[in-house]
């Protein structure tokens, strides 16, 4: 981008999108008279969902704004929590792990391993539902109503960002971690064919999804899932 330069601040939550060596976050960038400001932001590697206020002498401009010479435009990230119409999300396939977690927490996520960039962005655009992922292209696709960008390596921490950021109301227990379908109360005598003798001995309290059949009880394996319940509890008081 040739001509003449206007100088971008950009806030510390942002700086991971920049190059290793612009990190410091102040930067002089040359500027063509003629790209709108988010474009300008765009090209730094820092995607407009990720964005909230942008500030030229005090002042707030949209993306849209076209800077002049010598201004300095700050970049902020978007509020947390950022709210939303509701809490409806669909994830791309390298985050299966986070869509079992956002499930077990009660929170309405689709999730399938083989979908592509074009018809996770139909589904978040005709169900209202925010775009999480780490691919940052698919951002920045013009036509994609919401989406964010998750943090974090780990599961856990890409929990813990989500739930930070948007602030949902929780209802653990109360959806198909396989199908995001919701679970009903069953009773054992309904799903007594499909347990395995151990578990007809040991338990008597079930719930059934009502999209995919799966049944549910707690189990051994109930402890860690537990936890994960009670960290998400405890990080939304």
């Amino acid at each position: 981008m040739d001509g003449t330069p206007v100088r971008v601040e950009i806030a510390p939550e942002l700086r991971l999108f920049l190059r290793p060596a612009e990190r410091s976050g102040s930067l002089t960038v040359p500027y063509d008279n003629v790209s709108a400001l988010g474009h300008v932001v765009e090209s730094l590697g820092v995607p407009l969902t990720e964005v909230g206020r942008l500030v030229t002498a005090g002042r707030m401009v949209g993306s849209a704004y076209r800077p002049h010479a010598g201004e300095v435009l700050e970049v902020y990230p978007v509020d947390r929590p950022q709210l939303l119409p509701a809490a409806r999300f669909v994830l791309d396939v390298h985050l299966g792990t986070l869509a079992r977690r956002l499930r077990l927490l009660g929170l309405d996520t689709s999730y399938a391993n083989d979908s592509d960039d074009d018809a996770l962005i139909d589904q978040a655009n005709a169900e209202q539902r925010v775009l999480l992922t780490q691919d940052r292209g698919l951002l920045r696709r013009r036509r994609l109503w919401l989406g964010a960008y998750v943090r974090g390596a780990m599961p856990e921490d890409q929990l813990a960002d989500v739930l930070d950021r948007f602030r949902p109301a929780l209802a653990p227990w109360t959806r198909c971690t396989a199908c995001n379908g919701l679970l009903a109360r069953a009773s054992k005598s309904d799903v007594e064919p499909l347990l395995l003798p151990g578990t007809r001995r040991t338990y008597q309290d079930f719930s059934r999804c009502t999209g995919c059949g799966r049944v549910y009880w707690r189990g051994a394996h109930c402890r860690r899932l537990q936890l994960i319940v009670e960290s998400a509890a405890r990080s939304q008081d």
